[in-house]
């Protein structure tokens, strides 16, 4: 079987310099979707975890039906509405975010970010009100208000508590990053799509195609348990 695939890939060329360059840009591109959206999806969901605690229905309420609204629909359908819906937008097209807005790129963006903000949030929140309580007494105790009480004590436990949780968000934009394919955009998988109009050979394009995916799922699976060892070292036992 091996040697019947390494014959394949020889008849048609598929790994010259040529391909091999299309891989990368495509490699570089999912890169910088998947990586902009996490870290400005990140930025957004700390501030909205805390404010989805709240006990006042007219702070949490608009922020319970973002994160409703993005979670209970698929990913696909999000990128759809932004990248095609942009264009209804009354004066868009005369005003300064036009060459923006008709970029795929940008567009893009805009949904994984909105999704990955959504999850996001959730899952902070989830690990914010999981905080004991004995801990918020303390802060309490000891007379830190509730911003201080927020900054030194629930948000950096929460994000230990978060981290597993987490991880799974950030290979789930990595996986789902490939959908970006179907608005032109080349990532990996449009890559792929084009080495195989290229040289009719989905298998051999798809399946390479799988094992970086696969590959960077492994990097990211390893980055998190070395963060995970040092956040959570204080619950190890003891040797």
């Amino acid at each position: 079987m091996f040697e019947q695939l390494t014959n394949l890939l020889d008849q048609n060329q598929i790994f010259n310099t040529s391909t091999l360059l299309t891989y990368w840009d495509g490699f570089v591109v999912t890169c910088q979707l998947v990586f902009i959206s996490l870290v400005i999806g990140l930025v957004f969901s700390v501030p909205l975890a805390v404010l989805r605690t709240s006990s006042r229905k007219w702070i949490s309420g608009p922020i319970w039906f973002y994160t409703y609204i993005f979670r209970g629909t698929p990913l696909l359908v999000q990128l759809y509405v932004i990248y095609y819906g942009v264009i209804f937008i009354n004066g868009i097209q005369e005003s300064i975010f036009w060459p923006l807005a008709k970029n795929a790129l940008y567009p893009t963006l805009l949904a994984f970010t909105l999704n990955t903000a959504a999850y996001t949030t959730e899952i902070l929140r989830g690990a914010i009100i999981a905080t004991p309580r004995g801990e918020i007494e303390a802060a309490k105790a000891y007379g830190m208000s509730r911003f201080v009480t927020i900054k030194r004590i629930l948000l950096p436990s929460a994000f230990r508590r978060a981290l597993p949780a987490y991880s799974n968000e950030v290979i789930f934009m990595l996986h789902a990053s490939s959908i970006a394919s179907v608005v032109t955009i080349v990532d990996l998988t449009g890559a792929a799509r084009d080495v195989y109009s290229k040289y009719y050979a989905p298998f051999e394009a798809f399946f390479f195609v799988a094992m970086l995916y696969l590959l960077l799922t492994f990097l990211i699976i390893y980055v998190f348990k070395q963060l995970e060892k040092n956040m959570l070292a204080h619950l190890r036992p003891l040797s």
